[in-house]
């Protein structure tokens, strides 16, 4: 089952990929924002509890589809290049494990613990 989830995420990923590629953004850009998404772990500056409800807003799969179509209904290619690049980075998180947080600590997802 988790080989399964994991394929099923890694095909979301894919789908992102392709969204992206038809928007005109050069694939430059996708590769140096892809990793901001993670800048929302600042959160846990502040607390664990705030932390994880940043990081999980910003993780959170329907935030980027949202934003997508958003920018396909309204024809704003800048909202559907941020929506590729959330549901890519969400999607590709996962792959590896790393899922949505709990409360109590970064290392506790949904997904299981991270590390060891």
């Amino acid at each position: 089952m988790k080989n399964l989830l994991k394929l099923e995420e890694f095909l979301l990923f894919c789908l992102s990929l392709f969204l992206f590629s038809q928007l005109d953004y050069s694939w430059g850009w996708y590769a140096l924002l892809f990793f901001t998404p993670d800048l929302s772990m600042i959160g846990y500056l502040a607390n664990p509890r705030f932390g994880a409800w940043t990081y999980n807003l910003i993780h959170h799969k329907g935030v980027g589809i949202t934003l997508y179509v958003l920018g396909a209904l309204l024809t704003i290619p800048w909202l559907m290049f941020a929506g590729t690049i959330l549901l890519g980075h969400s999607s590709f998180d996962r792959v590896f494990g790393y899922g949505l947080k709990h409360e109590d600590a970064f290392q506790n997802t949904h997904l299981g613990k991270i590390g060891r």
